[in-house]
This record gives structure tokens, C-alpha cells and sequence, in this order.
């Protein structure tokens, strides 16, 4: 893959109006062509779903994931601009699939990066600043190794930024957009919830052999 400049990267977002790291890897795949980067945004959906991205979508669909076993469930809300689309082909498959990734991924929490609050974002600094294996670095070296971890901590954290479970090569951001760009209406990521059976229920746990030693005491 050719190197990408930032100069190239801003005059094909001028163009097209896609995301700056969606022009970067159009431009990355197209050995730095502009004309085949454009064409290669087009075919992924990307360029004509970031130019509805700003258009309001208060429509969609509130769809569910039972996994297998009924011990993981999902709620998700998907919008998008007219309540025709939502009730597509589609539409209700990306609704499965995004619901079926949230099942798939426990360690997800936020829909994305933007979404995780300063709070947390604090104190995973705070911990990582304090990790062993950093005593006696410079502090500036610090910062870079933090600042590093941490971005990839809130990607761990944000359901946006994960890898596509049924195509690992484009992440879940890329997969609405495409999706977005086919159906030719602004697709948006609301909210969701996940429930795991038992989840915050405490459960005694008895020693049996200690149990077994005190009956045979008596």
C-alpha cells in the first residue's frame, strides 16, 4: 500500500465527503489514486452515506438477540430517516446483526468512543499510569505509552470500533455506513442493552468439603 498524505486525505474528504480514516484507507487501497479512491468509497457505500450523515434519522426499529442457550440477550435501537426503510430487508438485517455483534462482545459498553464518559476515561489513565512496567520511563515516554493504551481501551470499550463478527476486515462503523449508502438514508447506532443471565445476583458458594467435614464432626 502507498504512503498516504494528509494533503490527499483532505482534498478527497472535501470530494466526497466521507470520514477522514475511511478517505485514508480508500486512498491506502488505491495506491494513493484519487479517482480510484472515490470509486472505491462509492462501491463500500461510504461517500453518499456521510453526505446523509447529517440528516435526521427519528425513525427505525427496536430489534432483540436471544443467543443460543437463552443466557445472553440483546435490546438494540437502530434509526434511520423513514419508517419504509425500516421496515426493509436491509435495514432488519443490519438491526440482526448489529444486535447479534452486541451478544458477541461482553467487554462493549458504549456505542461509541465519543460516548464514554471523561470519568472513565480518567481513571483508565490514572491506571495505566500506574502499571509497573512504566517506573523509571521518562514522563514524556509516558504519556505516548499511556495515550496509546488508552486508545486502544476505549476501542475495546465502543461498538463502533469493533471488527465485524461476520467479516472481520471493516468494523462495525463501516458496516451501517455501507449499509446506510445502499438503503440511501442516514442509518444511526442509538443505544443498546445486554443482559447476561444472572448478572449481578451474589450467589453463596458453600465448601463442600469443608460442609462435609462438619457433618461428619457431629
Amino acid at each position: 500500500m502507498a504512503d498516504v498524505s494528509a494533503k490527499l486525505v483532505k482534498e478527497l474528504r472535501d470530494k466526497t465527503g466521507a470520514g477522514m480514516m475511511d478517505c485514508k484507507k480508500a486512498l491506502a487501497e488505491s495506491d494513493g489514486d484519487a479517482e480510484k479512491a472515490v470509486e472505491w468509497l462509492r462501491q463500500k457505500g461510504i461517500s453518499s452515506a456521510e453526505k446523509k450523515s447529517g440528516r435526521v434519522a427519528a425513525e427505525g426499529a427496536i430489534g432483540s438477540y436471544i443467543h443460543t442457550g437463552a443466557r445472553v440477550g440483546v435490546l438494540l435501537e437502530l434509526n434511520c430517516e423513514t419508517d419504509f426503510v425500516a421496515r426493509g430487508e436491509l435495514f432488519q438485517g443490519l438491526l440482526r446483526d448489529v444486535a447479534m455483534q452486541i451478544a458477541a462482545c461482553p467487554n462493549v459498553e458504549y456505542v461509541k468512543i465519543d460516548d464514554i464518559p471523561v470519568s472513565i476515561v480518567e481513571k483508565e489513565k490514572g491506571i495505566e499510569m500506574g502499571r509497573d512496567d512504566l517506573e523509571g520511563k521518562p514522563d514524556q515516554m509516558k504519556v505516548k505509552i499511556v495515550e496509546g493504551r488508552i486508545n486502544k481501551r476505549l476501542k475495546e470499550l465502543a461498538l463502533m470500533d469493533q471488527p465485524f463478527i461476520r467479516d472481520g476486515s471493516i468494523t462495525v462503523e463501516e458496516l451501517v455506513k455501507q449499509v446506510g449508502g445502499k438503503i440511501g438514508e442516514n442509518v444511526q447506532v442509538r443505544r443498546f442493552t445486554r443482559y447476561t443471565l444472572g448478572e449481578g445476583i451474589e450467589i453463596d458458594k458453600t465448601d463442600f468439603a469443608t460442609e462435609v467435614a462438619s457433618m461428619s464432626a457431629a
